[in-house]
């Protein structure tokens, strides 16, 4: 079992920057994979960032180039930097750990708001 707990969110302006936090429960040398992903009302869930335990990265279309996904091992966590933050990116934003022991199994976090407002 792995418990992911995320931190950062909040409200911030169009065009401005925020980060994010993961904690997870054990280290995250056990974890593949592990990912951000975001749900705003009336929408389907959508892949913001992932990483893989050997630091290779992917983002989404609506974020590339803006964002910057991490994994610090040391510390359990896993980090998502925004820039040039857009009201669409307004969403409950989603930690997943993807751990692999004969077969795979996912883990979400509770979620954080992000609010993109003026």
């Amino acid at each position: 079992q792995v418990q992911l707990v995320e931190s950062g969110g909040g409200l911030v302006q169009p065009g401005g920057s925020l980060g994010l936090s993961c904690t997870a429960s054990k280290s995250i040398g056990s974890i593949y994979i592990m990912g951000w992903y975001r749900q705003a009302p009336g929408k389907q869930r959508e892949l913001v960032a992932t990483i893989t335990i050997d630091g290779r990265a992917n983002y989404g279309d609506s974020v590339k180039g803006r964002s910057t996904i991490s994994r610090e091992r040391a510390q359990n966590t896993m980090y998502l930097q925004m820039n040039s933050l857009k009201p669409d990116d307004t969403a409950v934003y989603l930690c997943n750990g993807r751990t692999f022991d004969g077969s795979w199994r996912d883990y979400w976090g509770q979620g954080t708001q992000v609010t993109v407002s003026s």
